[in-house]
């Protein structure tokens, strides 16, 4: 299979116009405008032909469209192994939020123990879409039976400039409260979080179905005021 031909054949330029201004850094020609159903289909096409393992081992790629399709191709890879052996080379490839939150590896669920560790490294690693997919590894993971409350310090205390994973974090924190109200709260009452994290999670928190209008009021109370 020609993967670069069946992308080529899948192309919607009026997409690409609109992926384009979502993802910064990235010029038109990185793009095809393939949409995520289409690529979906052909990563589990080209698994199932053998030629995925070829095109993951072709890295840096040219395309936007082919690290998004390289990503679902090891959400679908089978193996913890496996999966988390692809993940480690991708992830430094890895230049923006989209293809960052394409890669969920459906391998790694239910295999907290072996998993956490690794979340422990990137989110250590300094490099803003490995930190931040290592934020959303324990968001995904973390926040439901295998939850501790220590994971929420954990989150709060990552020190980054860098504005995807503040994002990130608001994610987690705005879940967090979604799962986890009582031990998430102090975090806004006591402004442990930096201001861009603790309104964007509430933004975030009072934009869930997952939580009651009393308690969205009662965040919405606690949104700090930008100093002027």
């Amino acid at each position: 299979m020609d993967i670069r031909s069946e992308l080529e054949a899948l192309r919607d330029d009026k997409y690409r116009d609109f992926q384009c201004a979502l993802i910064p850094g990235l010029t038109a020609e990185h793009f095809l405008g393939v949409r995520t159903p289409e690529l979906r289909k052909l990563a589990k096409k080209a698994i199932k032909s053998g030629d995925a393992e070829g095109f993951m081992t072709s890295l840096p790629h040219e395309l936007f469209d082919e690290y998004q399709l390289h990503a679902l191709m090891i959400s679908e890879t089978k193996g913890f192994e496996d999966a988390l052996a692809l993940t480690e080379k991708f992830l430094p490839h890895v230049d923006n939020w989209a293809t960052c939150d394409q890669l969920r590896p459906k391998a790694f669920k239910g295999k907290q123990q072996e998993l956490l560790p690794h979340i422990e490294c990137w989110m250590d690693s300094g490099e803003c879409f490995t930190v931040r997919f290592g934020i959303e590894m324990l968001m995904l993971h973390f926040l439901g039976e295998h939850y501790k409350k220590e994971y929420l310090q954990r989150v709060c205390e990552i020190d980054s400039s860098e504005y995807y994973v503040a994002m990130m974090q608001a994610w987690f924190f705005a879940e967090a409260l979604a799962q986890h109200y009582e031990d998430a709260l102090p975090f806004f009452e006591e402004g442990r979080l930096s201001e861009k994290v603790h309104n964007k999670a509430i933004q975030k928190a009072t934009e869930s179905l997952k939580i009651s209008f009393d308690r969205k009021a009662m965040l919405s109370a606690l949104k700090r005021k930008t100093a002027k």
